[in-house]
């Protein structure tokens, strides 16, 4: 599932499409993808001017002139992609080739933007495991973004915040990192990437970091910087290029070639001076990636 790097990397690539455009038809070509489709769902957007592109978590938001807000999640496999007057054809080079099947083209929105031209941007979801739902209100206030932590990004996460969100529990420090109650939009890759530059153990209780003493700060602090810093890497490196996630220009990131330990079992660890190997474990049905010797 695209986590959060890869929907901010969705959002800026839409942005200059989408913003400040009307939306002068809307196509939705079956009743539903993972839910129904919002009651008039074509009919409540065209016409209308998008007046914002936002990102909760790993939810796309579209703010409409007048209401309502739209909500979007790629699902497993969903992805947007922007044709215009000059090519119907998606450049960029593959590494895994992306679903060319109209059949998948679910949502299409015709656009005219400020300036005049027409692009049409397409929702392509080939497993429909992706929505599209309407925000009457706030979207915060949305069942499916109320309750929702805090953002990994900027520096509203620093240890404290971390620590006193961490203290007390006796999960496993990366099942505490992965609940969206917590810290919002982190998934289970970069969690990995993440414990590894911070030097900690997925495997250890999350609350030990939440302790009195020197020790824990500096636990603390040190993950809430390697979790800023590996979304903001991502993001600048567009996305995890993963087998079912594309930028909106039909390529895809390249950040899995940086990856330190996610799917990289068996090999060295990246770290200087370590002599130690990648180990694989599964938590909660997940597989995790990690140093036993690095991360303690």
């Amino acid at each position: 599932m695209p986590e959060l790097p890869e929907v901010e990397t969705v959002r800026r690539g839409l942005q200059p499409v989408l913003e400040g455009a009307r939306l002068v038809r809307v196509e939705a070509r079956r009743p539903d993808l993972r839910f129904p489709f919002p009651e008039k769902f074509s009919e409540r957007l065209t016409g209308k001017t998008i007046t914002a592109l936002g990102r909760r978590a790993k939810y796309l938001t579209m703010y409409l002139e007048g209401g309502p807000v739209l909500i979007c999640h790629l699902g497993m496999s969903g992805s947007f992609r922007i044709e215009t007057s000059d090519s119907n054809a998606v450049p960029g080079a593959f590494h895994h080739e992306r679903p060319k099947s109209s059949a998948h083209d679910h949502v299409v929105f015709h656009v005219i933007s400020a300036g005049g031209s027409r692009s049409r941007v397409i929702f392509n979801d080939p497993r429909r495991f992706g929505f599209m739902l309407f925000s009457e209100g706030v979207p915060d206030t949305h069942p499916m973004l109320a309750g929702l932590g805090v953002e990994p990004t900027g520096n509203a996460l620093d240890g404290v915040l971390l620590a006193s969100l961490l203290k007390g529990r006796r999960s496993p420090l990366k099942a505490a990192l992965l609940d969206q109650r917590l810290i919002a939009g982190l998934g289970n890759i970069y969690v990995s990437e993440a414990l590894w530059r911070a030097g900690l153990s997925p495997l250890r209780e999350a609350g030990t970091i939440a302790k009195p003493g020197k020790n824990a700060k500096a636990q603390s602090e040190r993950l809430a910087e390697a979790i800023r810093s590996v979304i903001a890497d991502a993001i600048t490196a567009g996305g995890s290029s993963l087998r079912d996630y594309v930028q909106t220009d039909g390529s895809l990131g390249y950040f899995q070639h940086s990856f330190a330990v996610y799917d990289r079992e068996g090999e060295p660890c990246a770290k200087p001076g370590c002599s130690s190997h990648i180990e694989r474990v599964v938590q909660s049905g997940r597989s995790t990636f990690f140093c036993r010797t690095c991360q303690v």
